[in-house]
């Protein structure tokens, strides 16, 4: 069921008073968005330097503008004892994956005992972080209950609403995505519902059961990524034929009812790690799910494929001693600072592995978290980078679309060179001569 725009409720017609936990990509906007036009929303996180950064006005992730984040009545909070002053608690913290692949629910097991030890009767906890059906009922609540010494269900309820933001994506925004939401009872879907209707414009459709909403979260990054691996399969099939890729596409675009993916590098929080969450919990059910973890494998070996590439035009240009290659872009997608479960290390690491220098460039990325997530991986600046016998389009960043070929031609020595344009992004027509231009 959808609720229309003249269905919503005003802002506090709900009468709750709302915190978020967990102030990331996904929280922050949700936090402003209540803290807009309402009364003030308790917003917290555990990391003290994001609180401090946040209070100075400034959102490193770029999901919200400094007038945004200003205009919003926030309680922008590191104490966890603040969150009592809220009844309806929204929990918003990653679920990452762990170096087997398999679902790390550590943070949202953290924050479920915050949330259990302020936890009062009559308060509505509502968990937003992608999980496998069933998570939310079977880890999340037996800690309210454990933290709170309350019982699920009558002195408190939970409800479950997927989160959609797409980072970096300015057209749908927190309350322009359909809202999807449920609730562990009757009651429980109904003032959720209120609740982010008052905010979201866009309708709330209410799901039956936490546990339709949980699934419904987790097939729509496993539907787009298995669409992504056909499409990467594809390109591997069509450059082993001499085709370009882009021009098939452009050609099979044209029928009505194709299906507009391209290939490419597929990391991020969402859509390479949302599909194990489904597949572990199918392997519980005792299914194994043969065509996601396929199309997994398809993805996360699309690294290697690209510096592959590169090594190989090195080694037939011949001559080359210590080669040197330029990566530019390393986030995990274009136009977003973010580096969780960027697929370009494995470019990085697969060249580095061959012996081959590798510089890297990012004009998003923060140099101190790339350093400390990627054991001292260091970003060059545009004027430290060194003549190279490759460059490696892998992040179609604005800086560098607006580069263009001027930029990687500026990047080669003497102007020549190999490039693996990994997104497509340079016009093929205007390649330079002496420039070899491989694209996925």
């Amino acid at each position: 069921m959808v609720i229309s725009e003249n269905q919503k409720v005003n802002f506090m017609s709900h009468g709750r008073k709302i915190s978020v936990i967990g102030l990331g990509y996904v929280g922050l906007p949700v936090a402003v968005a209540f803290g807009t036009g309402n009364e003030q929303t308790v917003a917290f996180d555990i990391n003290k330097n994001r609180i401090a950064q946040l209070r100075a006005g400034h959102d490193a992730t770029g999901e919200v503008d400094a007038p945004e984040l200003a205009a919003a009545n926030l309680l922008l909070t590191d104490n966890a004892a603040d969150l009592a002053q809220a009844d309806f608690h929204i929990v918003t913290v990653p679920t990452p994956i762990d170096q087997a692949n398999l679902p790390d629910l550590s943070p949202l097991r953290s924050a479920s005992k915050t949330v259990g030890a302020i936890l009062k009767k009559g308060d509505i906890v509502v968990y937003e972080s992608t999980v496998y059906p069933g998570a939310t009922e079977d880890v999340c609540v037996p800690i309210l209950e454990a933290q709170s010494g309350l019982k699920a269900g009558i002195d408190f309820t939970v409800g479950y609403s997927p989160e959609r933001i797409n980072p970096g994506d300015r057209e749908h925004r927190f309350t322009t995505i359909t809202k999807v939401v449920s609730g562990q009872t009757p009651e429980t879907l109904e003032i959720v519902a209120a609740v982010y209707g008052s905010v979201v414009t866009a309708g709330i459709h209410k799901a039956p059961t936490i546990k339709a909403a949980e699934a419904a979260k987790v097939i729509e990054n496993t539907q787009r990524d298995l669409n992504i691996a056909l499409m990467n399969e594809l390109s591997l099939i069509f450059d082993r034929a001499g085709i370009d890729t882009s021009d098939v596409l452009a050609a099979a675009g044209t029928k009505w009812n194709f299906l507009r993916f391209t290939p490419g590098l597929v990391g991020g929080h969402c859509i390479g790690v949302d599909p194990y969450y489904l597949t572990h919990k199918a392997e519980e059910l005792g299914y194994y799910p043969q065509v996601i973890l396929a199309g997994r494998r398809i993805n996360d070996g699309m690294g290697e494929v690209v510096a592959n590439k590169v090594i190989r035009a090195i080694l037939r240009k011949g001559g080359v001693v210590k080669p040197t290659v330029t990566v530019l872009g390393l986030t995990f997608k274009e136009n977003v600072p973010d580096i969780r479960n960027t697929r370009v290390i494995d470019i990085i690491r697969e060249l580095e592995d061959a012996g081959i220098t590798v510089q890297v460039h990012d004009a998003m990325a923060d140099a101190d978290e790339v350093a400390h997530e990627f054991g001292g991986l260091k970003l060059s600046t545009f004027e430290d980078l060194k003549p190279a016998d490759a460059v490696v389009m892998a992040v179609s960043h604005r800086d560098y679309v607006r580069g263009g070929w001027p930029l990687v031609q500026n990047m080669l020595a003497d102007g020549k060179g190999f490039v693996a344009d990994v997104r497509a992004m340079l016009p093929r027509e205007d390649r330079p001569d002496g420039i070899d231009l491989w694209r996925l």
